[in-house]
């Protein structure tokens, strides 16, 4: 189901009963909903599953440009309104990289609408103006390669370090193909307004959570790893899961541990 609630675009997909507790999966840059059907269709029979399309991804495309300043909170107020009909409850929260970004921005803003969450291999941004600055340039320069050369910019992108354990992984070409299939404008369209120099620093209001949240990193993926230690040491009510011989892609590369690990925390 394709919605636009203040200006922004998404796409709904869900799977098992209303009357279940509610999970709200937010997927990564590149990705879609349908990333997290694998995992769905493993809880479904428990909870009420809804996987949304991020602005720019999947089936949420971009009908004109939107204005950069001011969206990713725009998102963020967007989410909140759309998860308040999907849900008439408290919800359990799983965001992914950029849908972890967006998701801790909106546990933080709004916290009443949930009952736990888990943050996987996900910031709460950068520190400071500067570097906030100097990483829009740097995701404009990767949207300009998105929009000149898509599968040259695929290659370049999953030869990163913190996804060599998933090109090693039997799925990797499958995500490869499905990341393909995504339209390399609105992609661009979504790195230049939800990038991580668009994200507002979320460094200095982690102290005000009082939600469960988890966060979850690969043990391979070393930044996400000391980024977790430091969001768990400002940050009440959290932990750190560390997910052992896993990089950025945890729930890819060892799913059933991952599911072990939401259901635990979940049903606490």
């Amino acid at each position: 189901m394709q919605r636009t609630i203040q200006g922004v675009p998404f796409n709904i997909l869900t799977a098992g009963n209303r009357s279940m507790p509610c999970i709200i999966f937010l997927h990564g840059f590149l990705g879609s909903g349908s990333d997290w059907l694998p995992v769905a269709r493993q809880l479904c029979n428990n909870y009420f599953c809804v996987m949304i399309d991020l602005p720019g991804h999947g089936q949420a495309g971009f009908e004109q440009a939107p204005h950069s300043d001011g969206f990713f909170e725009q998102t963020v107020n967007a989410l909140a309104e759309l998860l308040q009909e999907q849900s008439a409850s408290c919800s359990y929260l799983v965001g992914y990289s950029m849908g972890g970004r967006l998701a801790l921005d909106l546990l933080l803003r709004y916290p009443h609408l949930f009952t736990k969450a888990v943050i996987v291999s996900a910031s709460p941004g950068l520190r400071t103006n500067s570097e906030q600055i100097d990483r829009q340039k740097h995701d404009e320069n990767i949207a300009r390669k998105i929009e000149r050369n898509f599968e040259s910019f695929i290659e370049a992108w999953y030869d990163q370090p913190l996804f060599s354990t998933l090109k090693h992984h039997p799925i990797f070409k499958e995500v490869e193909s499905k990341r393909k299939i995504n339209d390399p404008r609105n992609l661009a369209l979504a790195l230049r307004v939800l990038g991580t120099g668009k994200q507002p620093s979320l460094w200095e209001t982690l102290s005000h959570n009082n939600v469960p949240v988890k966060f979850f990193a690969g043990e391979k993926d070393e930044r996400y790893v000391e980024i977790g230690r430091q969001m768990v040491k400002l940050c009440p009510c959290s932990d750190l899961e560390i997910f052992p011989h896993c990089g950025h892609t945890l729930q890819l590369e060892n799913k059933e541990l991952f599911l072990d690990h939401l259901r635990f925390f979940f049903n606490l």
